[in-house]
């Protein structure tokens, strides 16, 4: 992502002005999820509630537009193996145990369940509709015996999973679409699933201007805010300069346990 687009302010006026006039055929659909914003807003106040409404209004067109609003059958693949080829690249074995926040319909949990032993893939979703159709991607890829997880989850406290448990925790265009407080959610609870040494990915949409929301669906966010909210729940924040180099519009960073002294002596 380059530092323009970086620090580009989508909320604006003069930002939806200008990109309507550059891609005029775009207009009725951003009108028509304006509208539908507006309708979800007053009907679900709390935010898990509002996006859940959304991928089921998506997953009724297509489970792929509902992860990632991918195009076609063939960008959702090819999202799903560059997902799958950084975290193997970046030390994922099959004896590790992996937890998925926001599995979708399995775009890339089809490959890391595939490459793991059975029982070591835990998928949990805020889409009853999207779990469905992951059971459909299992049967279609043939993996009902590697025996994964996928289970609904109504928030991000994790406090159904054993502690200590997995080795990686990933989740892939999930605070993209997530208010502050839902990542802090996240965060204040990871930490006690992870394993020793274990990790945790996740994208998000950057910038380095003001950090903004477009439809309450997109989030931007600064490197430094969801650094600082990492490490007041003592977890180390590394911004994965790597994943920058591939085809994808989202930023990436790593969180690791931090150690008692680095608690003690603080960020």
């Amino acid at each position: 992502m380059g530092v323009g687009e970086a620090a580009r302010n989508r909320s604006t006026l003069a930002h939806r002005v200008h990109y309507a006039l550059r891609h005029p055929r775009r207009v009725p659909a951003h009108a028509r999820r304006a509208l539908r914003d507006a309708r979800l807003r007053l009907l679900h106040r709390d935010h898990i509630s509002y996006y859940r409404a959304v991928m089921a209004s998506d997953a009724a067109r297509s489970a792929e537009a509902a992860v990632g609003h991918s195009p076609s059958r063939e960008q959702w693949a090819r999202i799903g193996r560059m997902q799958f080829d950084y975290l193997v690249r970046h030390g994922l074995e099959p004896h590790h145990r992996m937890l998925e926040i926001g599995c979708g319909n399995l775009r890339a949990g089809r490959l890391f369940i595939d490459h793991l032993e059975p029982g070591h893939y835990y998928g949990i979703d805020i889409s009853p509709h999207i779990l469905l159709a992951a059971q459909d991607t299992l049967v279609r890829e043939g993996l009902q015996a590697k025996l994964p997880h996928l289970t609904l989850a109504n928030d991000l406290t994790l406090a159904f999973l054993p502690e200590g448990h997995f080795d990686v925790v990933h989740a892939h265009s999930v605070f993209s679409h997530s208010p502050r407080h839902v990542i802090e959610e996240c965060f204040a609870h990871v930490g006690r699933v992870l394993a020793p040494g274990g990790f945790f990915d996740f994208t998000f949409d950057r910038t380095e201007g003001e950090e903004h929301q477009v439809l309450h669906e997109d989030f931007y966010y600064r490197t430094e805010t969801l650094t600082r909210l990492a490490a007041e729940h003592g977890l180390a924040a590394r911004f994965m300069d790597d994943w920058e180099e591939l085809p994808h519009r989202q930023s990436r960073i790593r969180l690791t346990a931090m150690s008692d002294r680095a608690r003690t002596v603080g960020p």
